[in-house]
């Protein structure tokens, strides 16, 4: 089995550092991954407390104000943060074992199990994703759970197909043909051998679809299909704000400008590692 070349990860992150617009990528998403993490210890008041009178400007008590109802915002937008992160990570990370697994089995055994994969892949993709939310979500309720399952469902087809196009350019090559030789079990080829050589694929397809599925979820909040009120997200936060944008803007603002730097530095980031790996066809899909 090949392994990494020697030196290639770190020529990769020194052209990485070198790069500025990935390096502002890579500190927006530490930042918002920090305060995330630390959330619950860093907010002055409960994320559904009623700690002032409605409407509050920022000022010295609260300072990104309150909201329609007198709740500290600061506190509700980075608890907000938090709940959108862990949704989406984990419904991306659902797609990305499901979808790697299945992608290597469909081009590892290839005839009818190649055939049922993709088959079960083009109908999914022939589906839109707006109506499969809006069947999925009403009739299985409003919930964490169902929001993870609905994001995994939505992107694994994508990596199914991405996975299989590069297992299909490994399967031929010697190191390959050398393990079946060798007598090694179907399932140990495709972990010792053909994983380590989607690594770079998937941690690309893995940051490509978390900036996706962060719009998702805010998307899906601010139509009144994803997460439920009193619990915050930023998505929930713009829909309950945009009426008092007029009068009270920060209601507004404040997600936006949250929302806007996460998946500014995920793309960013996810573009420089794709450059520096390498991976054209991840450049192409961060440029699309």
């Amino acid at each position: 089995m090949p392994g990494a070349i020697p030196g290639t990860m770190p020529r990769a992150m020194r052209q990485i550092l070198r790069t500025p617009m990935t390096v502002i990528g890579l500190v927006l998403v530490l930042v918002h991954v920090a305060v995330a993490l630390c959330a619950p210890w860093i907010i002055p008041y409960g994320p559904s407390q009623l700690a002032g009178m409605p409407f509050e400007p920022p000022g010295d008590r609260f300072m990104l104000g309150t909201d329609v109802l007198g709740r500290d915002y600061l506190s509700r937008l980075l608890m907000g943060g938090r709940i959108t992160l862990t949704v989406a990570l984990v419904g991306v990370l659902i797609a990305i074992v499901a979808g790697a697994f299945l992608g290597l089995c469909a081009a590892w055994f290839g005839g009818l199990t190649d055939e049922v994969i993709m088959r079960l892949v083009d109908t999914k993709v022939a589906i839109p994703s707006i109506l499969l939310v809006g069947v999925l979500i009403p009739g299985f309720g409003q919930s964490v759970g169902v929001l993870i399952f609905v994001i995994a469902l939505v992107y694994v087809a994508g990596v199914i197909r991405t996975v299989r196009a590069q297992a299909l350019t490994i399967k031929p090559q010697s190191f390959v043909a050398a393990s079946v030789l060798r007598g090694e079990s179907s399932l140990s080829i495709m972990l010792r051998e053909f994983l380590p050589n989607v690594a770079d694929l998937l941690c690309v397809e893995f940051a490509i679809r978390m900036s996706s599925a962060i719009l998702l979820v805010s998307s899906l909040s601010f139509l009144g299909l994803g997460i439920s009120p009193p619990t915050p997200d930023w998505g929930l936060m713009v829909s309950e704000g945009v009426g008092y944008i007029h009068t009270d803007p920060w209601l507004v603002i404040y997600p936006s400008i949250a929302l806007c730097t996460l998946v500014v530095g995920l793309n960013l980031a996810t573009e420089g590692v794709a450059n520096a790996l390498g991976l054209d066809a991840a450049r192409g899909m961060v440029k699309g």
